[in-house]
């Protein structure tokens, strides 16, 4: 039997290629591939003493195509972005943009006043401020150690 000189580096430049081969290839190609693809619009969530702010991206959505729900415990946020009609003089174009609808449900770390819930959307953001109920407000109370 030949003993045979191992290079480990060589087989992890072999692997990181392989990977780049994989990341290169497109991961649809067509309209109709692209339509199965989800839109997940990225959210933030802060919280302050008295509500919780959340904020989702939403380039491109017009307010009346939106739809907001709040209960206590979590957000469900809808939309739908409609492509629009495009007559080409030649006939071929390409679009990387993402049309059709979406549906999010976002559970809430705490219960808040769903009925104070109050939106606001301005730049492609849509934010909205959830009041918190009351026994999940974080309340300080001083204590005085007796003298």
């Amino acid at each position: 039997m030949a003993l045979v000189q191992w290079y480990p580096h060589r087989e992890l430049d072999s692997l990181r290629r392989q990977v780049d081969r994989l990341l290169d290839t497109p991961l649809f190609d067509g309209v109709w591939d692209q339509e199965r693809l989800a839109i997940v619009p990225p959210a933030e969530l802060e919280e302050t003493p008295e509500a919780l702010v959340l904020r989702i991206e939403l380039p491109g959505f017009e307010k009346q195509d939106l739809s907001i729900e709040v209960t206590p415990q979590a957000v469900s946020i809808s939309g739908d972005r409609k492509a629009p009609q495009r007559v080409s003089d030649n006939g071929i174009y390409r679009s990387e943009f993402r049309y059709g609808t979406f549906q999010r449900t976002i559970p809430l770390p705490k219960r808040v006043k769903n009925s104070e819930a109050a939106a606001t959307y301005e730049q492609g953001i849509l934010s909205l401020t959830l009041p918190k109920v009351d026994e999940e407000r974080n309340t300080v109370v001083k204590v005085n150690l007796g003298s």
